[in-house]
């Protein structure tokens, strides 16, 4: 993902998919789909002097369900969030 670079303590997430659920051979459409929690960075910006970055790409990653603003290129879905509002790294 070369076109986006973060700047400072920002993070570029290509978020999970949404699990596609069914409920007795109803399928939920998307719009009604839990919004994932999770993700994986993409790339990091070079944080700050206050904050070194922790993060790198490729990290798997949990996140806040209000975290980041959602930003879409070429038809792909992405957030981009500060480094604080990543709540874990996936081991």
């Amino acid at each position: 993902m070369s076109k986006i670079q973060p700047l400072a303590d920002r993070v570029l997430i290509k978020p999970a998919a949404a699990e596609e659920k069914t409920v007795g051979g109803i399928i939920i459409p998307d719009s009604a789909k839990e919004k994932p929690l999770r993700g994986e960075v993409l790339a990091v910006g070079e944080g700050t002097k206050d904050e070194a970055m922790v993060l790198k790409a490729g990290d798997q990653v949990l996140y806040g369900k209000y975290a980041g603003t959602e930003l879409e290129l070429e038809g792909e879905k992405y957030l981009i969030m500060r480094q604080n509002d990543v709540l874990a790294i996936i081991k």
